[in-house]
């Protein structure tokens, strides 16, 4: 006997399980649901939170309050932490025990290995921001100056330098497994970065043929390994191999991530690849087997902050040679390298390659840390317009008004300043950083150049550091 149609969707008999009883309706439902959700007020959301409630408690996991016990960050992993008493067994079953275990193992694992020799704690963003507006405003307008003439004088030579290659085209007119993820800035500044190293003359195209010779051999002047630091995802690696033909890779990340492009790379055949789950800080490149005696190129995409001090330490030797014959003695497996700098207001002195550079120019430790927290400015204005340093500065609290004390102190100073002049000794003091690092490698025999690779349009973290070894005569 049909049915008749009342006009609602016949009902699942799933759908009145609740529980082990009839499941409630309506009205009845949604208070039931109500009770059962979290009690704490998201107020940039407007709303309770959506998560369960626990049993003994009217909030969830994430917003019950502490106890009121001792909490102490977790040796294993510092960004959580635990209270004191149960920290005994807490340290047996953490999350990252049996990664620490396993990566302590490796014959590449050497703790603080790039660290550089200082040990210190690491300067806060707030302690830094604390210091400068502890400044007197003639403290603070003397090291604007300061910042400026240094600027000036040793910062004359950075050029844009925004490549398109063509053996990037597959990437750049989307012939590309559409499953790939495209995104065009992204696209456009790996292209860059990889353009940059090819104008530069440490990367060129290699076919399989020019590889290997008849029997399956590789030759000498084949494809140099890859060595991608801070790798994240590894796309910049991608279209390497996809536009390059290299075919050994090794991905650098402290972290775990999903979407990656491992899968896709495996796929490619003859290629060779190895991710190494490790910090920057800890890894001796020179005991990864499967790289040892072999030519290779060091690339990073935005290596946050002291990323890019603790892979230059870990590419390049830390004592430099005296004179051009003891440069060239030296059989350097690296061949080149490409860093995109990012986030310099992270940077610390403990980890800064050179140190004597910027002490010789006149820079205190403390001054350092001021100049990076500077450089934060330099994302904070409209880039729409492609904003550039090259034009002339005038910042209005450089008058005598300001610097005669005639200003309420730093905080007046700094909220009657220019977003664009905030940006514009941001990017002076974002280069006067990378300058350092540009001439570190060039003490240890590279030829080394500092170009903004991208307009800062596309991306205010635009400065590329691209170096190679010269031939020696």
């Amino acid at each position: 006997m049909p049915i008749k149609q009342t006009g609602q969707k016949p009902v699942s008999p799933v759908q009145f399980q609740y529980f082990g009883r009839p499941k409630p309706s309506g009205r009845v439902e949604a208070i039931m649901e109500e009770e059962n959700r979290c009690k704490f007020w998201l107020t940039r959301k407007n709303r309770f939170c959506a998560n369960g409630r626990l049993n003994d408690s009217p909030f969830c996991g994430n917003h019950k309050s502490r106890s009121d016990g001792q909490w102490i960050p977790c040796p294993i992993d510092p960004s959580h932490s635990v209270l004191k008493e149960n920290l005994d067994g807490h340290v047996t079953r953490c999350p990252l025990l049996k990664q620490t275990q396993c990566l302590s193992l490796q014959p590449f694992y050497q703790k603080g290995i790039n660290a550089g020799k200082e040990e210190e704690e690491d300067i806060t963003s707030e302690m830094k921001r604390n210091a400068i507006y502890g400044m007197t405003v003639s403290e603070f307008c003397k090291l604007i100056k300061k910042i400026e003439s240094i600027h000036a004088l040793i910062c004359k030579d950075i050029v844009e330098s925004y490549k398109m290659p063509e053996a990037c085209n597959v990437w750049i007119r989307r012939e590309i497994d559409r499953k790939l993820p495209f995104q065009e800035k992204h696209v456009k500044q790996q292209a860059s970065i990889l353009g940059n190293l090819e104008d530069f003359g440490a990367l060129k195209s290699y076919s399989e043929k020019e590889q290997c010779d008849g029997e399956g051999l590789y030759l000498d002047n084949a494809a140099p390994a890859v060595v991608e630091f801070g790798a994240g995802r590894g796309y910049l690696t991608q279209m390497l191999a996809d536009c390059y033909g290299i075919q050994m890779v090794f991905l650098v990340e402290r972290k775990s991530y999903k979407l990656k492009a491992d899968r896709s790379l495996r796929q490619k055949d003859n290629l060779t690849l190895e991710r190494l789950r490790i910090d920057i800080e800890d890894l001796n490149l020179n005991a990864v087997e499967s790289l040892l005696g072999l030519p290779f190129l060091a690339i990073g995409k935005h290596l946050c902050g002291p990323a890019t001090d603790l892979t230059l330490r870990c590419c390049l030797p830390e004592q430099s040679s005296e004179t051009t014959m003891e440069k060239c003695s030296v059989n350097h497996s690296l061949k080149g390298l490409a860093i995109a700098t990012c986030c310099h207001h992270l940077c610390q002195w403990k980890h800064y390659t050179n140190k004597k550079f910027i002490a010789d120019l006149g820079i205190t430790k403390e001054e350092f840390h001021a100049i990076t927290w500077f450089t934060s400015w330099a994302v904070d204005a409209d880039h729409g317009s492609d904003l550039s340093i090259d034009c002339e500065l005038h910042l209005q609290y450089m008058g005598e008004d300001w610097c005669s004390g005639g200003a309420n102190g730093i905080e007046d100073v700094v909220r009657n300043m220019k977003a664009v002049d905030r940006a514009v000794l941001g990017f002076m003091c974002k280069q006067i950083i990378d300058t350092g690092r540009m001439m570190w490698a060039k003490e240890r025999g590279m030829e080394a150049q500092l170009v903004k690779y991208v307009p800062s349009c596309i991306s205010p973290e635009n400065h590329l550091l691209i170096a190679k070894y010269a031939k020696c005569s």
